[in-house]
């Protein structure tokens, strides 16, 4: 059944009242026509609850994200820059850094620029410029669903280097609020390869103000550096727009359900009566979790962020003994879903489940990255 504007229908009932399905709904290719976008693909999706923009030409990335007009992505200055304009050299990367709901980073490295076993390495990897090869775009009907789907292939290869696939498959359906998001990696090549990546959601205003507070599974955090020491204790309230404001960035340990899926939610009460996201992963797939922490004016945004490494390069990674590999022909597999929660009650029953995991006790603050590595470890493998 679809659930649409309060009301239930059968697929028969609702395509009685519409033309086509695009009348309220569906998947479509588009193409941007100006400026850094120039010719970027774009795949519009819309559940009648949710819109989301995906770029197909920056590895499936996804860019805007609304619930019912209300934008819940923070949204950069670059806009949808194409894969041509990327400069992996030191901070480059960020020069076509939308934000937007989900930028993915990886696949051999991520974080800090560095130098690993004379590699240099610049911020947060290649994979989110990546051109993605279509491979479905579809809505279709399964008994009373209306099914939307957009799945492709985007890789990171050099020759005489790393052979890494990604193939992504985003899911939902007509009058949902939930999406569902499936990655599969694969090493096509014939040597081990270093295996690194985080999925950056991104939530800006007006979801994100002065109002708004994280909850989430977390059991343990530690400040990145003395801009987050600042206020830890506050790590999971925010504020309004400040001048001057320095990032802070937290490592997070998080707590996971009797089926091995962490949570992490912002919630906003003054919101159309509540409003809020979550996302929700297997720890066991993504055993890290870091938030991004940045009231800045214009740069006013939260990520949320689970990773399978932290962000401090892959040297660190690899001196930790945590830098994970992934062998030839191996497949790693990333569920996740992204989800809005509409009213208290909603926000109430999420809450109570974060609960259940956490058994109403904060997460304890540690001192030092190294405590924390040691408090956490998972060896690479």
């Amino acid at each position: 059944m679809v659930r649409l504007y309060g009301r239930l229908f059968k697929r028969e009932e609702i395509l009685r009242y519409v033309g086509s399905i695009d009348q309220i709904g569906g998947v479509k290719l588009l193409e941007a026509q100006e400026g850094v976008e120039r010719n970027v693909k774009l795949i519009s999706m819309n559940t009648g609850e949710l819109r989301l923009l995906i770029v197909v030409d920056r590895g499936l990335d996804i860019a805007n994200a609304e619930y019912r007009n209300v934008p819940l992505a923070w949204i950069s200055p670059t806009g949808l820059a194409a894969p041509f304009f990327f400069e992996p050299e030191g901070f480059g990367w960020l020069r076509g850094f939308f934000g937007g709901l989900l930028t993915t980073c990886g696949l051999t490295y991520l974080g800090a620029p560095t130098i690993d076993m004379g590699e240099r390495l610049g911020l947060h990897g290649r994979i989110s410029y990546a051109p993605a090869k279509l491979i479905r775009v579809e809505g279709y009907w399964s008994g009373d669903e209306y099914i939307m789907v957009v799945e492709g292939v985007c890789s990171e290869v050099r020759v005489f280097g790393p052979n890494l696939v990604l193939r992504r498959r985003i899911e939902s359906k007509l009058g949902s609020r939930v999406i569902k998001i499936e990655d599969t990696i694969v090493n096509e090549g014939w040597e081990p390869q270093p295996l690194m990546v985080l999925y950056h959601f991104n939530f800006g205003f007006p979801l994100v103000d002065e109002d708004a507070y994280l909850v989430s599974t977390s059991k343990l955090y530690v400040p990145r550096d003395k801009d987050a020491e600042e206020s830890a204790e506050k790590f999971d309230r925010f504020q309004r727009p400040t001048k001057g404001f320095r990032e802070k960035v937290y490592f997070h340990e998080m707590a996971s359900d009797d089926e091995n899926y962490a949570y992490a939610a912002i919630f906003n009460n003054r919101i159309m009566d509540g409003l809020g996201v979550y996302i929700k992963w297997r720890k066991d797939e993504l055993n890290r979790f870091i938030e991004w922490k940045m009231m800045g004016e214009g740069t006013y945004v939260v990520g949320l962020e689970p990773a399978n490494c932290l962000v401090l390069g892959r040297d660190k990674e690899r001196s930790w003994g945590t830098l994970q590999f992934i062998q030839p022909r191996e497949k790693r597999v990333i569920d996740m879903e992204f989800g809005v929660l509409v009213g208290m009650d909603e926000i109430r029953e999420f809450s109570e489940k974060i609960y259940s995991i956490t058994q109403g006790v904060k997460p304890k603050m540690l001192k030092t990255i190294d405590e924390f590595i040691e408090a956490t470890r998972l060896r690479g493998r």
